[in-house]
């Protein structure tokens, strides 16, 4: 929503401002430019992707229209709850007791409580994934510990695909803006002999490429990479939080210990309290 706010916001400001210099806003609107500016930037990005980040980027537009995957205070105390409970099994009934759990997770009663409808299966896979190495090989915490980092680091470029190459395409319109001026440019240079009035509106129309090529890129499309990788790297709390707790289980801690030391790695608002996550813990 705030993606369409924001758009609008543009628009207005832009328009608005021309208008208050008593501008025409007709002059502003050119058909066959825009199809320049927006297909040469197409075409190159299309050039310089493959087709799985295209579809990315087509997803990961939509879902930021959208709102995005919201992050929120009850969704990391819902993954915070099904660490402790998995730590808390394993603790009590030894490694072998959650292999059930991790190996088919959407039948694991522990599994089914988390999943509220916001649980990304990503998420889902690299818990199951993490434990099923501990079950299987005697991996020291410090070596767990990279091999998550690992994991976290390919996710994370991977994640952050569709971002950089709105990002490239925004880089690329104020040139594609100033091929369509260069255009309009040769084109009033045909008709040179036409009176002042004619040669001032055909260049003024020239002109108006580099407008919406340099608008398109610094009003729409750049900020809108920007609001992508926002979301890409909010993505990557809930592994940072898996791999902290993990580690800090694997390495000797007591269950609620280490999903405290999960908790200490939310930022901002939507991190729980002690008490909340102590409370939360209890009711389980």
């Amino acid at each position: 929503m705030l993606i369409i706010i924001g758009a609008i916001v543009v628009v207005l400001a832009v328009g608005g401002g021309f208008l208050i210099e008593h501008g025409n806003l007709s002059i502003l609107w050119d058909p066959a430019e825009l199809l320049i500016i927006g297909g040469a930037a197409f075409g190159s990005f299309l050039l310089a992707s493959p087709a799985k980040l295209l579809s990315e980027v087509i997803k990961n537009v939509r879902g930021s229209v959208g709102g995005g995957r919201k992050q929120s205070k009850r969704r990391q105390l819902d993954l915070l709850v099904l660490l402790y409970r998995l730590f808390h099994k394993v603790r009590k009934e030894g490694l072998v007791s959650i292999e059930s759990d991790i190996e088919k997770p959407s039948a694991s009663p522990i599994f089914k409580a988390y999943d509220k409808g916001y649980a990304n299966q990503d998420v889902i896979d690299f818990i199951c994934d993490n434990l099923k190495v501990i079950i299987t090989t005697n991996v020291p915490a410090h070596e767990l510990e990279t091999l998550m980092e690992l994991e976290i680091e390919t996710k994370q470029n991977e994640a952050l695909g569709p971002s950089r190459g709105l990002a490239k395409l925004a880089d690329s319109l104020p040139g594609f803006g100033i091929v369509a001026a260069v255009l309009g440019v040769v084109l009033t240079m045909g008709q040179i002999d036409q009176p002042p009035s004619i040669l001032g509106h055909d260049i003024g129309s020239a002109l108006t490429g580099t407008f919406m090529g340099v608008l398109l890129s610094y009003g729409f499309v750049g900020p809108l990479a920007t609001n992508l990788e926002h979301m890409a790297r909010s993505e990557e709390i809930d592994f940072q939080v898996i791999k902290i707790a993990i580690v800090a289980f694997v390495g000797g801690a007591a269950p609620q210990i280490a999903v405290e030391f999960g908790r200490r790695a939310i930022p901002g608002d939507d991190c729980p309290s002690f008490n909340e996550l102590e409370k939360e813990l209890r009711g389980k």
